[in-house]
């Protein structure tokens, strides 16, 4: 969570039955448990199975009638933390793994690590630095579901991305042609089809004028003078290499990757589908999809970027920080303000608002020009980051207020606060009723 000044006082606190540090496992979870009035700790082991836990978390409710549970764990989302979040008597503490590692490095410089050991730092830091924590609220299903779409959405992108590379530098080897023949596109039914079918020069040299042509009608490349282009590359280029070695091993190569992109394909296609479908429906779609730049992909993980708990981030700057924007300013010794990116964030919510402002610039003059601004004194990540923080300020009170995202309202309190860089942007007149 962002840094804040934690005021909490220790009567202020919620009142547990006990408190549980669990380590998580594959195949057993170390538990230390100490009852609310105690100082005692009991340690015990727990299998990795659902009837096991189930077991666990209803002796615990027998135990402790009528009493909230406290359980710290090292895991922000995975199986252990969506079984028990079925159980009410539990409250969940997610712990950042580094926030433990930490902890453990400074009691044990030894660095060893070890199960047990990691349940009782657990229980620690729940029973003695709770107000420090914050306790695990899930979000709803549609955005929790639609959350996990974006990321799974994002990493299969990311594997296209290394298969496409990878591709390339195996056409690069024996088949540059390949580029001019099947598109730039390496990813493209076009082109996974194309390579497929031929994966070196002399394959589609062997190919009547006639099976070529069929092929790009049948892609819908229809342009004739892209076609007398390709036919002719075709007829007069001269192979790279010859060598029976290169071309039989290459060769493979480029077809295995072509057919895992065709294979890749519908899945993200799928993804995408179901993302469009759960956004649209979601309550808060029209707040992040009237955000000038941001679109089908990046709409979706602004929105759950946010969530829908109005109360998670108190203020704008609390979204800077948790999401890795806002710049952290170190003091020490003879270092002062040395302010630097900050380290420890959700990467992908991080590189989700940068991906945004920097789309921004192409559809908003305000950002266009604060960034051109920026990027006089700053490199280009510095301005897209620094873009991103006045974005923010404004998404936030867009979800604070529940309202879509107004240009010429935001422009003209740009311009009533007399700041030249904006003051020649065009605004549209207020409309009556405004």
């Amino acid at each position: 969570m962002p840094n804040q000044t934690h005021s909490t006082t220790t009567s202020t606190l919620p009142v547990f039955g006990a408190f549980v540090g669990l380590d998580w496992g594959d195949e057993k979870h170390a538990l230390s448990l100490c009852a609310g009035t105690t100082t005692t700790i009991e340690r015990a082991t727990l299998e990795q199975t659902p009837e096991a836990l189930a077991q666990w978390a209803n002796a615990l409710r027998g135990r402790f009638p009528n009493s909230k549970i406290a359980v710290c764990l090292e895991q922000a989302r995975g199986p252990l933390i969506s079984s028990l979040l079925a159980y009410e008597h539990i409250v969940l503490y997610p712990v950042n793994p580094k926030t433990l590692a930490r902890f453990r490095e400074a009691l044990y410089p030894s660095r060893r690590k070890d199960d047990p050991i990691d349940g009782d730092l657990l229980l620690d830091l729940i029973v003695k630095h709770r107000d420090h924590l914050r306790p695990w609220q899930p979000d709803t299903v549609q955005t929790r579901q639609l959350a996990l779409l974006n990321e799974q959405r994002r990493h299969f992108v990311d594997h296209r991305t290394g298969l496409t590379n990878e591709l390339l530098s195996h056409l690069k080897a024996i088949f540059p042609q390949a580029l001019d023949l099947a598109g730039a596109d390496l990813a493209s039914a076009l082109a996974t089809d194309f390579l497929k079918k031929w994966s070196t020069l002399q394959s589609v040299q062997k190919v009547k004028p006639a099976v070529l042509r069929k092929f790009y009608y049948g892609h819908n490349s229809r342009s004739e003078e892209l076609m007398s282009q390709r036919l002719a590359l075709v007829k007069n280029a001269v192979a790279l290499t010859a060598d029976p070695a290169l071309l039989a091993a290459h060769s493979l190569a480029i077809q295995t990757l072509a057919a895992q992109l065709q294979a890749l394909r519908p899945c993200i296609e799928q993804h995408e589908q179901q993302i469009g479908a759960l956004f649209a429906a979601h309550p808060d779609a029209a707040i992040f999809e009237s955000l000038p730049g941001a679109g089908p992909a990046l709409a979706p993980r602004l929105l759950t970027s946010l969530g829908t708990d109005r109360s998670r981030f108190a203020q704008a700057l609390a979204v800077s920080c948790y999401t890795g924007v806002a710049p952290v300013t170190e003091k020490s010794g003879k270092i002062q303000n040395w302010v630097h990116l900050r380290w420890s964030c959700p990467i992908f919510l991080r590189q989700t608002w940068h991906e945004f402002a920097n789309s921004s610039r192409k559809f908003c003059p305000w950002a266009k020009a604060c960034y051109d601004q920026c990027i006089e004194r700053m490199d280009h990540h510095e301005a897209i980051r620094k873009l991103a923080y006045k974005w923010q300020r404004i998404v936030w009170r867009m979800w604070q207020d529940r309202q879509p995202y107004d240009e010429g309202r935001y422009l003209r309190s740009l311009q009533k606060r007399g700041l030249k860089t904006y003051a020649a942007l065009p605004v549209e007149p207020v409309k009556l009723g405004e």
